[in-house]
């Protein structure tokens, strides 16, 4: 024991900078670690940042293209109800036509019955209308 107390001297300076060597060691390390931790949050955040990025990116493109839909999706909803209004104004001068036709062919019938003479000859602009049986 009388050694171990004549070693007090050189093991206390001893002792006490392995816990001076050991606390620096641990501080190194802490700060270490917390400088690998923001270098890792940085590149996570930049990350999260680049994904939200792409994700607004793809988000106002699918918008756009949704609003390019509607528009294309309205107007040719506008073309086909023109389109069907037509057809059914063009089937409405056919019947009108056809009525009138009809109606010339009985009034001529009916010129040629009551004078006993042929009808007078149709206006050139409705006589192909008007057929064969007109000349």
């Amino acid at each position: 024991m009388q050694w171990l107390i004549s070693l007090a001297p050189v093991l206390s300076p001893l002792f006490g900078m392995t816990g001076v060597l050991g606390g620096a060691w641990m501080v190194y390390r802490q700060n270490n670690r917390r400088t690998e931790t923001e270098a890792e949050t940085a590149e996570a955040t930049t990350f999260v940042t680049s994904v939200q990025t792409v994700t607004n990116g793809f988000t106002q493109l699918l918008e756009q293209q949704r609003e390019t839909n509607a528009k294309t999706l309205e107007r040719v909803t506008t073309l086909e109800n023109r389109v069907e209004r037509l057809e059914e104004e063009q089937r409405q001068w056919r019947r009108w036509k056809a009525a009138a036709v009809d109606y010339i062919h009985q009034l001529r019938a009916l010129v040629v019955k009551l004078y006993e003479r042929p009808a007078p000859a149709p206006p050139r602009e409705i006589a192909e209308d008007l057929g064969d049986d007109a000349t």
